[in-house]
């Protein structure tokens, strides 16, 4: 175990062994770190935050001289809220929010400058890359894949094997620099399993893509859009909208 003398760790903290704790991190009360678990300096972990084996919190960005996309100069330091759940195995970024309650599953990633609100669930292996904004009480389940530059708003559901793109060039020409830009789901929208959504594709209020389609145009508001490519099937029915859904939204 490796714990800075800078770093400010509750007395009740529980680690397992091989732990690394770094300069200016500070660890609430009531946490428990797994074995072999590296915290980076500057990282905050609130109250009764539960970290898995193996995982890695406030690791610095790696960038390729190839790279498309400018770095994150602003990521500041890794922070994560009371009665957080993380995984084994994985990875969280210098510049993550995480909220309270949240739940981060095994081998997942979260790259910089991504903000995460209250009550979400990251599953088994979901990569969600740089200044991703994700909403309160969301779903993004196993192996989805949310593409840099995406915003999901409060109480969205992403099934499993879900693609998000932003590269319309499919990194081919300087044009495509200009136009890079993720995907939006609005407040309550719905990604069924293995859907692809194109770049810069908006899915409106408690709108729903159907397991397996393509979206290449903005899915209206509580519509079902379905196939390759996607088009209006049918409204959302009226006992699956968030309003009648009383205390489970």
């Amino acid at each position: 175990m490796s714990v800075s003398p800078d770093a400010h760790v509750a007395p009740d903290v529980i680690m397992g062994e091989n732990v690394v704790v770094e300069a200016d991190v500070t660890i609430g009360q009531g946490c428990t770190l797994g074995h072999n678990v590296v915290i980076h300096a500057g990282s905050h972990l609130g109250h009764h935050v539960t970290v898995g084996d193996n995982t890695v919190i406030g690791r610095q960005p790696m960038r390729s001289v190839r790279s498309a996309l400018p770095p994150v100069t602003d990521d500041g330091a890794c922070v994560i809220g009371d009665d957080v759940q993380i995984g084994c195995g994985c990875v969280l970024y210098a510049g993550v929010s995480i909220g309270q309650q949240v739940m981060i599953a095994d081998l997942a990633t979260v790259r910089e400058a991504v903000t995460i609100g209250e009550q979400t669930i990251v599953g088994r292996g979901v990569a969600i890359e740089n200044r991703c904004t994700i909403g309160k009480r969301c779903k993004l389940e196993t192996n989805a894949y949310i593409t840099a530059y995406s915003e999901l708003e409060d109480d969205v559901f992403i099934a499993p094997m879900v693609a998000t793109s932003n590269d319309n060039y499919m990194a081919r020409g300087s044009e495509r620099f200009k136009h890079f830009k993720g995907v939006t789901v609005r407040r309550g929208g719905r990604i069924g399993v293995n859907a692809t959504i194109l770049p810069g594709r908006t899915v409106e209020e408690q709108g729903v893509v159907a397991a397996g389609s393509v979206v290449t145009h903005d899915v209206p508001a509580q519509v079902v859009v379905a196939g390759s490519p996607a088009r209006v099937f049918r409204d959302v029915p009226e006992d699956q909208l968030l309003e009648n859904q009383g205390g489970e939204k």
